[in-house]
């Protein structure tokens, strides 16, 4: 195999697994996990005013706004999404890989309950 293929392979392979990383591992900055057993993972989500992560996934899971939030998730492929959510406010998230911006002047807060197991499944079948 010529070098040129071999680094493309590798470029393509590094991209991909870029893009289907752990928050907790590729953006400590803002997420913590605040609790982890067979069942669940609880993140605590923490972004900045016009803060942005980077690509990541999660599994199905619950999210629980501490604050008012207003931002923007980019994905691998398809068109950005705005979102707001007001403090409180308690969301079914399916698994998804994304981009997450703050794009407001205000700080915000949330907490990820992730699943696992079954239950972190793609397919979001009842029992």
């Amino acid at each position: 195999m010529s070098k040129a293929l071999i680094l493309a392979f590798f470029t393509v392979s590094l991209a991909s697994t870029v893009f289907a990383q752990d928050s907790a591992k590729v953006d400590s900055k803002h997420y913590s996990v605040e609790f982890e057993n067979s069942q669940v993972r609880v993140l605590r989500i923490k972004y900045g005013p016009h803060e942005k992560s980077i690509m990541h996934r999660h599994p199905n899971a619950v999210a629980i706004f501490l604050t008012d939030a207003n931002g923007k998730f980019s994905f691998p492929k398809g068109p950005a999404q705005d979102f707001t959510s007001k403090a409180g406010e308690v969301l079914w998230t399916p698994a998804i890989t994304h981009l997450p911006e703050n794009t407001s002047d205000q700080a915000f807060e949330l907490i990820l309950v992730e699943l696992k197991g079954r239950g972190a499944m793609k397919t979001g079948r009842k029992p």
